[in-house]
């Protein structure tokens, strides 16, 4: 699941977007102040997990949006 981190949800390929459907990732929240960059920054199996690894990192959770990842079709 690493090799999906700092990469943008927009350019998983059809074969990554099966393999890891049903899992969550953790995506910056938008703002005009931030501008960040629309990357994975935590990929888990639960909204936690992925909550659990931005902490670990020392970021916050709260700045954060979580998305399940869905198969292409």
């Amino acid at each position: 699941m690493s090799a999906l981190l700092g990469r943008s949800p927009e350019t998983l390929s059809i074969q990554e977007r099966r393999q890891f459907a049903g899992q969550w990732i953790a995506l910056e929240i938008y703002s005009p102040e931030t501008l960040p960059l629309r990357e994975i920054a935590a990929v888990g199996p639960t909204p936690a997990e992925c909550a659990t690894q931005l902490r670990a990192r020392s970021l916050d959770p709260s700045g954060f949006e979580y998305t399940l990842i869905k198969p292409a079709f």
